[in-house]
């Protein structure tokens, strides 16, 4: 899975919180923010702990977003999400990492790439990044991320687990 990724907010706070920004790296040429969605994270202050951890990695590049395309636009997504499909739409080979099942739809039915945090946990566990999944999602989940034990067990029987 080469190219880059666009990231949006739950993504970043999500792997953040657990230590594992560098997930976000995994098989991608480069990292990009939207501007809207670090402005999503700064709302929540200066000594909020993604704003922390973004700052602490030098291979995060953020981005403005000009103007939201009108067919993702019409979804009514947030900010952060629109700007991430939008920018992903733009450029062939680029992905969308996003958890929001609303956004999630949108890029698939616009045929935009998309993968979230936990098919990031699976993508690492394929690349040998980590060598259980499980214990990283437990760690997710206690961290404030909802994952039900049914996407949790599908999840895992994916990477033989």
């Amino acid at each position: 899975m080469l190219g880059r990724r666009f990231v949006n907010t739950s993504p970043l706070v999500f792997l953040a919180r657990v230590g594992l920004l560098k997930m976000l790296r995994e098989g991608a040429t480069e990292v990009v923010v939207p501007e809207p969605v670090l402005l999503e994270i700064q709302a929540h202050g200066p000594d909020d702990p993604t704003m922390k951890a973004i700052h602490e990695v030098e291979w995060l590049k953020l981005v403005s977003v000009s103007e939201v395309d009108p067919e993702i636009d019409a979804w009514d997504l947030g900010p952060g999400e629109s700007a991430v499909l939008t920018l992903a739409a733009s450029e062939q080979g680029a992905w969308a990492v996003i958890d929001d099942r609303e956004a999630r739809r949108c890029a698939r039915k616009l045929n935009i790439p998309v993968i979230g945090t936990l098919g990031l946990v699976l993508l690492a566990k394929q690349l040998g990044q980590v060598s259980l999944a499980r214990p990283v999602i437990e760690h997710l989940r206690l961290s404030g991320m909802y994952l039900s034990d049914q996407v949790i067990n599908q999840a895992l029987a994916r990477v033989g687990e």
